[in-house]
């Protein structure tokens, strides 16, 4: 069973805003087992919006719009479905009195204009789906074994019908097959190296599974997909997979998609232990304070971060020695390994993260080639820096290194953990 999604506006096409509702739409119909066919982003333009529909209706059972559903002369949605179906806008009622009612409890002082009424005008065989969260009614049509829903463009508003109308009237109308997924995540390895060390094991998923590679920065996800009638058949088939995958790659899986990400991993093994958590962060320029402290909890265990972009920073408030510097560059292992010990012992913590590096696009301080970078990890016993190449582009080179360093920490935290369960 398959469905096509299309997004109306031109602010899609010349990139004034992302189209986030395709993305939460595909999410939400693979839940209950349709497959998306194609996703499509057309002008509010008459004849691009009919090619859309046409296209939808010839290769998919559902087909699902967003957009141009506004009060405005620009928003033609209604009136383009009016023509496909050779119907025409009449004037609903219930949603009149919704727009009077939004208007006199949220607008007071506005007065509710023509145009304002005119949402309550909609193609007389759409079935009304009621927006509580806007004006613009969604409608849902039927015609020729296609189910064709029309949704108001406005995320919060799309996500409410989607969730609450939508998707419950789609399980009661059509018989599904089950599509399952397990998500595997892996960090410090590259897709290539890891499609080699599991390639017999790939050759021998069984037919119902299929193995996608996504890669990103720093790390791959391993999808496991299973589509079919039986539930419990590709349930087992997908947990047998699996637990065959593990002892091949180990010692690079952080979890699966439906665990926690590798900051919220952290976060339990600190707090657990009740131990804390600093960093020291320069190229980095406090991203990953941002992405532990985006984790609800945090300060049980992250005391801070010294954002030492200047070297002067690095030196008058980390304690690093000038002398270090001159002698080491400040992109060196020497520095990371001072940054890190200099913020542990400024804020009192039993772990800290440090970064030290040159993510372009001029070399700065250093004369370390751009995408040098050196992540130090401080412990209760040990400090230590490791080098890595990250390339060239400044994002890249950021995100890749936010990653790495959590998957240094978290293996740190590990040993730690494990010597004193030894010594139990």
């Amino acid at each position: 069973m398959f469905a096509d999604i299309i997004t109306i506006g031109d602010e899609i096409l010349i990139g004034q805003i992302i189209d986030t509702n395709s993305a939460f739409i595909a999410k939400e119909l693979n839940k209950i087992g349709i497959s998306v066919y194609q996703i499509t982003s057309v002008q509010d333009e008459r004849e691009h919006i009919l090619k859309a529909l046409e296209e939808g209706k010839a290769h998919a059972d559902i087909v699902i719009v967003t957009g141009g559903l506004g009060p405005t002369k620009d928003d033609i949605t209604k009136h383009t479905f009016c023509e496909f179906f050779n119907d025409e806008l009449v004037e609903n009622k219930e949603v009149l009195r919704h727009v009077e009612n939004l208007f006199a409890k949220y607008i007071s002082g506005t007065p509710i204009s023509d145009l304002n009424r005119k949402q309550a005008w909609v193609p007389s065989k759409a079935r009304v789906l009621h927006n509580n969260n806007g004006t613009a009614p969604g409608m849902w049509f039927y015609e020729d074994g296609t189910t064709f829903v029309s949704l108001p463009g406005v995320p919060f508003e799309m996500k409410h019908l989607i969730k609450e109308v939508v998707i419950p009237e789609l399980v009661n109308f059509y018989e599904r097959p089950h599509i399952i997924h397990r998500t595997i995540n892996t960090y410090g390895m590259g897709e290539s190296a890891i499609a080699q060390k599991i390639e017999d094991w790939e050759n021998n998923l069984p037919g119902c599974i299929k193995l996608a590679y996504l890669p990103s920065l720093g790390k791959v996800r391993l999808r496991l997909t299973a589509k079919g009638k039986d539930y419990q058949i590709l349930s087992n088939a997908i947990e047998e997979a699996s637990q065959k995958l593990y002892p091949l790659i180990g010692d690079i899986i952080h979890g699966t998609e439906d665990d926690e990400v590798i900051e919220e991993a952290i976060a339990k093994l600190l707090t657990n232990k009740g131990l804390t958590l600093a960093t020291a962060e320069s190229f980095t320029g406090g991203n990953i304070a941002s992405q532990i402290t985006a984790i609800p909890g945090a300060s049980a265990y992250f005391k801070g971060s010294v954002v030492s972009y200047a070297t002067e920073i690095k030196v008058k408030v980390l304690g690093v020695s000038q002398e270090l510097v001159d002698t080491y560059s400040v992109v060196s292992e020497q520095v990371a390994m001072a940054m890190a010990s200099g913020v542990k012992k400024l804020l009192d913590t039993d772990f800290a993260i440090a970064t030290t590096g040159n993510a372009g696009p001029a070399k700065g301080d250093s004369d370390a080639d751009v995408g040098t970078v050196y992540i130090a990890i401080a412990s209760p016993t040990d400090v230590f820096a490791l080098k890595f190449s990250m390339g060239s582009q400044r994002e890249r080179i950021v995100q890749k290194s936010v990653n790495k360093a959590f998957e240094l920490l978290q293996k740190e935290i590990l040993k730690m953990w494990g010597g004193m369960l030894a010594e139990r």
